[in-house]
């Protein structure tokens, strides 16, 4: 793995975060700064952990030192976590989270009618 390759894998990751996250910047380590709240701990760490890997590629006597495994596991979570759904599961979650809804609504309109009715003194 050159550090051309690991400069791309950190470029595919940036790409990934601000098609799916919405965060802009120039580079990933710009973008883990702006937008890494959002990306859960371990993956956050892993894309962290990717950024300067790409860093150090850059420098020609540190691309020895460069742990091209863990690159390559960094690498596959951050894409694993930020690859963007299928529209077929996108619609799943869309109709899953409609009837999510209706169902608490409900709930709660049920449960604040025995609440009146027992206030009221009608049970």
């Amino acid at each position: 793995m050159s550090g051309v390759s690991v400069q791309q894998m950190a470029g595919r990751v940036a790409e990934l975060m601000e098609a799916r996250l919405r965060v802009r910047g120039r580079g990933l380590a710009e973008k883990l700064r702006r937008g890494g709240r959002l990306l859960p701990r371990k993956v956050r760490r892993k894309a962290e952990f990717l950024a300067r890997s790409a860093e150090q590629a850059g420098v020609p006597r540190l691309q020895m030192q460069l742990d091209h495994e863990r690159i390559a596991e960094a690498y596959d979570a951050c894409v694993r976590y930020l690859k963007p759904l299928g529209a077929s599961a996108r619609r799943r979650a869309l109709l899953l989270e409609m009837v999510t809804g209706f169902a608490t609504g409900l709930f709660v309109t049920a449960v604040l009618v025995v609440a009146l009715l027992l206030w009221r003194g009608f049970l």
